[in-house]
């Protein structure tokens, strides 16, 4: 018993560990990291709009309330250091006859509020600037010059942060698994693609790529060794009429990596199938990509999907998600190379030739042993 225990923890082990073993995760995120870097850091900054926009958002809202922030303090500072010249601070007793730089400014705190009314343009109207100093004047309009770029900056970067079309990707949703059976009398693998909103992804594209450890003929072992994998619909596999779920399938022929593969043997493989439908969304006019992935254990010998499509009495076509990922066992090859050899010795068999001039003759057998 403890022996049964202990394999079976086992397996579960290793089959997590195999399972976390891949490239891009079901959600489309990719699993990689870059190690020993030679370039600096500093060319992230250069292409600052597309680093802030990579950010995750409890950064960028770090980012964003600090800008205001520092601009505001930092404003503050050089405000109250104008004050402060120009004594206009009440600790140096200034006359009646004293014109300030800034009116009503009294130490740090006021002069910080000055910075922040100046900057969102607020306009209290209790504080203001006296034309007695040409450096106020010029700080003012410095202030008001880089708070209209922050704010810009800030602003745009968190409305292009909420409208990427990132985020449309998410409302496309790829079947749990992937099945293989017979379509059209041809081996297939299939996958259901789904878009979950009524607008459309324009000029859609669905494509994929087998990622496989392969060793060249050279014996230099390639990681991570990608293969082209085609996928149609029945209409083709571009421009899309992707307004209720599809099932895309590849053809598994002499040229299909999936070929000399068979139901026994497709779990002790090492390949991991990414999956891509690039679109336009119909709204915005931005280009979206949508991946996913399956391992062996994912993809489901001798199964179809089940119906999902039914027509109410209504005369409306209703959608059933809740048999989108559903399977069905159906009677399937156990391999591609057999179903391939089954066709081609039935068409062997109807290229037979029957020749006329064939006479079967019949031998009678005589015994000349004589006792």
């Amino acid at each position: 018993m403890f022996n049964y225990l202990r394999k079976r923890f086992t397996s579960h082990i290793r089959e997590r560990s195999r399972r976390r073993a891949r490239l891009v995760s079901k959600d489309g995120r990719c699993n990689i990291e870059f190690g020993n870097v030679e370039q600096s850091r500093f060319v992230f900054l250069i292409d600052i709009w597309t680093t802030i926009l990579d950010l995750r958002w409890r950064y960028k809202m770090t980012i964003f309330i600090s800008a205001f922030l520092g601009s505001w303090f930092l404003f503050g500072l050089l405000w109250y250091v104008v004050a402060y010249v120009h004594k206009d601070l009440p600790e140096f007793n200034p006359s009646i006859n004293h014109t300030p730089c800034v009116e009503n400014i009294n130490g740090l705190t006021s002069a910080f509020l000055f910075s922040l009314e100046t900057q969102v343009t607020i306009g209290y109207g209790f504080r203001c600037v006296t034309e007695q100093c040409a450096t106020a004047i010029f700080l003012l309009i410095f202030q008001s010059i880089l708070g209209v770029i922050i704010n810009s900056f800030m602003c745009g970067a968190i409305l292009a942060k909420i409208s990427r079309s990132k985020n449309r990707a998410k409302t496309i949703t790829f079947s749990k698994n992937a099945v293989i059976s017979k379509r059209g009398g041809k081996l297939c693998l299939l996958i259901r693609v789904a878009n979950l909103r009524k607008s459309l992804l324009i000029g859609s594209h669905i494509y994929g790529k087998l990622l496989k450890t392969t060793i060249t003929p050279e014996g230099e072992t390639i990681i991570l060794d990608q293969v082209n994998i085609e996928f149609v619909v029945d209409a083709g596999n571009e421009n899309l009429f992707f307004i209720s779920p599809l099932t895309i399938y590849h053809i598994i022929d002499k040229n299909s990596p999936f070929f000399h593969m068979a139901a026994e043997t497709i779990l002790q493989q090492d390949f991991e199938l990414v999956v891509f439908l690039d679109g336009t969304v119909e709204a915005t006019s931005a280009t979206c990509q949508v991946r996913t992935s399956y391992i062996p254990e994912e993809v489901l010998w001798g199964y179809r999907f089940a119906p999902i499509v039914s027509k109410t009495k209504e005369g409306k076509y209703r959608v059933d998600f809740q048999n989108f990922s559903k399977t069905v066992a159906v009677e399937t090859p156990h391999c591609a190379f057999c179903l391939y050899n089954e066709k081609e010795a039935k068409a062997k068999e109807k290229k037979g030739y029957d020749n006329p001039g064939f006479v079967l003759s019949e031998v009678s057998e005589t015994s000349d042993t004589k006792m």
